[in-house]
């Protein structure tokens, strides 16, 4: 199965609405996402990796290189996995930057996302240009430097998904919506902490950092395309949340719907509380 919808964007709310440098308000259903629904998440994960390869192999016809952002979570392991055997990419050209790390883990503790990228995506494909957040080193030094290194061209194609609470990156409700910069610190909230406990990234919740690097949501909107990967129906009322209300900061991922090139994935599970009525038919 594979249902296709356009989910319209809705006018912001409150002082998010006129504040100096906020992010495109939309006032009309001129944007949306592409929203697809699959059977499961093979299909879903080979769908979004056929997406995700036509982007980096048009970035480097026209430019000679790629350069992407990657998400990690549980919700990214048949995508990531399909992207990686995808045959005739020239991962060589290839430029990645990944969203989010925990502040002070180790990279060889399991939760690790630098550890989780390097095994899953950077190793299998080859790729030979990439640029880790280091949780161990000091977080605004950190931000600072890749935050340069992100900001020197565009990106080409952005990797996302949607936490159980609606987060964006590691973006908590109420996401900052606001702020310029690429990276920053971030206090992460108990919903956040609780679903990496629930994936098994944890054994308990304090051993869960209470801090992470986040790349911004305004970063994440620069991006020429976003292609967002979010299964499973632990997810189903965040999607819910993000694709029926208002774009608004308690609601991170619906920022999505201020983008002019996003496609969301979903499976049955994940999108089984979204209202009928927007399925395209």
């Amino acid at each position: 199965m594979n249902h296709c919808f356009l989910a319209k964007s809705l006018t912001c709310v409150g002082s998010y609405a006129t504040a100096k440098n906020h992010l495109p308000i939309i006032t009309s259903g001129e944007r949306s996402v592409i929203i697809k629904v699959f059977s499961d998440k093979i299909q879903l994960g080979d769908a979004a990796a056929r997406q995700a390869a036509d982007a980096i192999k048009s970035a480097i016809s026209e430019r000679n290189r790629a350069r992407i952002i990657a998400a990690t979570g549980m919700s990214q392991f048949e995508f990531l996995n399909a992207l990686t055997n995808t045959p005739g990419l020239d991962w060589a050209k290839v430029q990645m930057f990944h969203l989010d790390e925990y502040v002070g883990l180790p990279i060889a503790h399991p939760a690790s996302f630098r550890k989780y990228l390097l095994e899953r995506l950077i190793e299998p494909a080859g790729i030979a240009s990439y640029h880790l957040l280091d949780g161990e080193a000091d977080p605004v030094e950190v931000c600072r430097r890749v935050g340069e290194e992100i900001s020197a061209r565009p990106i080409d194609v952005a990797f996302v998904g949607i936490g159980e609470n609606g987060h964006l990156a590691f973006n908590d409700p109420p996401a900052d919506f606001e702020t310029d910069e690429p990276y920053i610190v971030v206090d992460l909230d108990e919903a956040c902490r609780r679903q990496q406990v629930g994936e098994g990234w944890f054994a308990t919740l304090d051993g869960v950092p209470k801090q992470a690097i986040s790349m911004t949501v305004k970063q994440i909107l620069k991006a020429r395309e976003i292609i967002c990967v979010a299964p499973d129906a632990r997810k189903a009322q965040a999607v819910k949340n993000c694709f029926e209300n208002e774009i608004s900061p308690h609601f991170p991922a619906s920022i999505l719907r201020a983008h002019d090139n996003t496609t969301v994935y979903l499976d049955t599970e994940s999108s089984s509380l979204l209202n009928p009525g927007l399925i395209s038919k």
